[in-house]
């Protein structure tokens, strides 16, 4: 999957073992979907997972990894993928903008971006079979990009990783989940709250100023192919200054986290917060606690790369130091047998 700030990569096997804990739940709901990551390992686990991200590239990994089973759309994708594969460089619209204007990709991979992305496009496929190979091209070229993961800036010189050439390969797409096929939404998180039901509703929400739309700009145009008017020296898309989070502001996340949790039809909620973000752990406790038990795991992890790395003004001198080096994420369990749950998980 591709590199990803907040990934819950470490936290996956912490929370597909809590769940598994809980009596009767067959059906999740992943409301702030992102990499599908942790929808992707309960499909796998078994689950009908119900998936929402507001992003296009958010749903489109979620079409591939949640919605499609691998009996439906492997055998038909791995012919395309062999197609696509195939077809030499033509530079257009992703070359000229994330190669030229942008360092984010050399350019003999931004012109096999450009003529891979076409030849979608112009196929007319269906959804699910059309994400799978969109998901192949976007984490192929998430191997050869030139970043520390996160697409607001790009690296002053070339990643070793930049010069390989673009390869596609075949995403991890499973067979359908015994409890049910799968489903990808793209709503905003309080739409989706009033619409999605489940046994257990996970939240993952955005936690600080920083906009996932901003951070991935480049997936969000690869996948939507609008060639859209960008800023900025990492040329953003217009779209990523003047579209509008609460969930992103300061005095805006408690109330519209509130909103989404008074809203949820589920029996169970499981809430991943950092202690980097907006909302206190005390807050989050007197917001959950009404909805019933509540248990509480806390995990230390280390801040992304470009944290680590410092702090840098456009001419590539160090201008600061970051505060610290690591994170606290922490895991809130509501519902019958929380409490049970935590206790019975490894290391809680």
């Amino acid at each position: 999957m591709i590199k990803y700030l907040g990934s819950k990569r470490l936290l996956v096997p912490l929370i597909t073992e809590l769940i598994g804990g809980l009596e009767e739940v067959r059906e999740v709901v992943d409301l702030f979907s992102g990499t599908s990551r942790v929808g992707h390992a309960l499909k796998e686990r078994g689950y009908r997972v119900r998936s929402n991200d507001l992003n296009t590239y958010a749903a489109t990994l979620a079409r591939a990894y949640i919605a499609a089973d691998a009996e439906d759309v492997v055998d038909e994708a791995a012919r395309w993928l062999a197609h696509l594969s195939a077809l030499p460089g033509e530079e257009g619209y992703f070359t000229e903008t994330f190669c030229r204007q942008s360092r984010f990709f050399q350019p003999h991979n931004g012109a096999r971006v450009d003529a891979i992305r076409e030849a979608i496009a112009r196929a007319a496929l269906p959804a699910e079979l059309e994400a799978v190979l969109l998901v192949s091209l976007m984490e192929a070229a998430d191997r050869v990009d030139s970043t520390t993961g996160l697409q607001m800036a790009y690296l002053k010189g070339w990643a070793p990783r930049s010069f390989k050439d673009l390869a596609l390969r075949m995403p991890q797409v499973l067979p359908r989940a015994r409890h049910g096929k799968g489903e990808a939404w793209q709503l905003d998180a309080r739409e989706a709250a009033r619409r999605l039901t489940g046994d257990l509703v996970y939240l993952d929400p955005p936690y600080n100023q920083h906009k996932y739309l901003g951070n991935y700009h480049i997936w969000e145009t690869l996948v939507r192919w609008d060639r859209p008017a960008h800023y900025g020296v990492a040329c953003k898309r217009e779209e990523v200054r003047s579209r509008h989070s609460p969930f992103n502001a300061r005095r805006g996340i408690l109330p519209a986290l509130t909103e989404v949790i008074e809203q949820l039809d589920a029996r169970h909620l499981l809430v991943s917060f950092s202690d980097e973000g907006w909302v206190s752990g005390e807050e989050l406790l007197a917001l959950l606690e009404p909805r019933g038990e509540v248990a509480v795991i806390a995990r230390d992890h280390p801040r992304y790369v470009g944290a680590r790395i410092g702090i840098f003004n456009p001419s590539g001198e160090r201008v600061g130091e970051v505060g610290r080096l690591r994170n606290r994420e922490q895991l809130f369990l509501v519902g019958p047998g929380a409490q049970q749950a935590a206790r019975s998980v490894s290391g809680a």
